[in-house]
């Protein structure tokens, strides 16, 4: 697999190679993007092995990611900032609606970039040691990774404006509280818990994930008769499989795990 960064690495786990471990490997650098960074998460996601069932992002060092290299940032025109800021959409549109749902790792810096590459992330679990902000508003700049999208859908537009107004950091307990992850573990298990629920995510059918990914937050969207009828098409395409019909014999016949509180 061809990507455009050395400083991001990927490896396969589980006895199926179902789960994609995508590692943020520039810790000198506090895994700050760079463009050859966010090319090579794009290149990633286009090009995922087959037996990928569900993927992990994380960051290796001290921190998960401390937002854009500011040292590589050019000065641009209107112009090139406009495609520069479509070029991240892009690739952080791989990773949101790619073809298996993505866990963030995230310890010590989420910043910046970090918490609009997070975003894109479908369930995110941060350890004590995370803090998150937004610092572009203090910088002169303004969020270009898809942010101003994503964020907000997170913890509404009031938060969002607060943190980018006034510099507000955000420890995790209060991350977590405000929706910016939904699981909070001790320092350093973040990596260990993400692989866990990455885990219990690939062994659902593909198509139900599938759905939940692509199909639940356009109807979250959508008007509600729409969405009712978005939802039945879906319900009825996704019971079709015949993985689905399996599991739901099994359920019937009691061979299936019951929920129970854990």
């Amino acid at each position: 697999m061809s990507t455009h960064s050395n400083d991001i690495r990927l490896s396969l786990q589980g006895a199926s190679s179902e789960i994609a471990v995508i590692a943020l490997n520039r810790p000198t650098k506090r895994n700050a993007l760079n463009d050859g960074l966010v090319l090579g998460i794009r290149d990633i996601f286009q090009n995922l092995p087959g037996s990928v069932r569900a993927a992990v992002i994380h960051g290796e060092g001290e921190h998960f990611c401390a937002g854009l290299d500011l040292s590589e940032l050019s000065e641009r025109d209107a112009g090139q900032g406009l495609m520069h800021s479509r070029m991240w959409h892009a690739a952080l549109d791989c990773v949101q609606h790619g073809p298996v749902p993505v866990v963030a790792a995230m310890h010590g810096a989420v910043v910046g970039g970090g918490l609009e590459l997070a975003s894109a992330c479908h369930i995110r679990v941060t350890d004590e040691s995370s803090f998150f902000a937004l610092p572009e508003g203090t910088r002169g700049i303004f969020v270009g990774g898809g942010g101003s999208v994503r964020i907000p859908r997170l913890i509404g537009a009031a938060r969002m404006t607060d943190m980018m107004l006034t510099g507000r950091v955000y420890k995790a307990a209060e991350a977590e509280r405000i929706g910016l992850a939904q699981y909070l573990v001790p320092t350093g298990t973040a990596l260990d818990k993400a692989l866990e629920l990455a885990t219990r995510i690939a062994s659902n059918a593909p198509l139900t994930n599938y759905a939940l990914m692509h199909a639940l937050p356009r109807i979250a969207e959508q008007p509600a008769d729409q969405g009712f009828f978005t939802e039945a098409l879906m319900a009825a395409i996704v019971q079709n499989a015949p993985e689905a019909k399996a599991r739901v014999r099994d359920f019937l016949e009691g061979r299936a795990a019951k929920v129970k509180k854990e």
